[in-house]
């Protein structure tokens, strides 16, 4: 592969990690009321960074 084509790895990487993330957001918050939405963003952001290794 040449060298254009290695840059653009972690860039494509990160997209479908985005993307990712994405769609669980939009799963998890298909069907859940208003009141309960915050506490599911907090759940779905610990998990993400569960996944990336970063903790606070």
């Amino acid at each position: 592969m040449n060298v254009t084509a290695w840059a653009l790895v972690p860039v494509a990487l990160t997209l479908v990690a985005a993307a990712t993330a994405v769609l669980i957001i939009i799963v998890a918050m298909k069907g859940t009321a208003s009141g309960d939405r915050a506490s599911v963003l907090n759940a779905v952001a610990e998990v993400i960074r569960a996944v990336r290794g970063s903790r606070r």
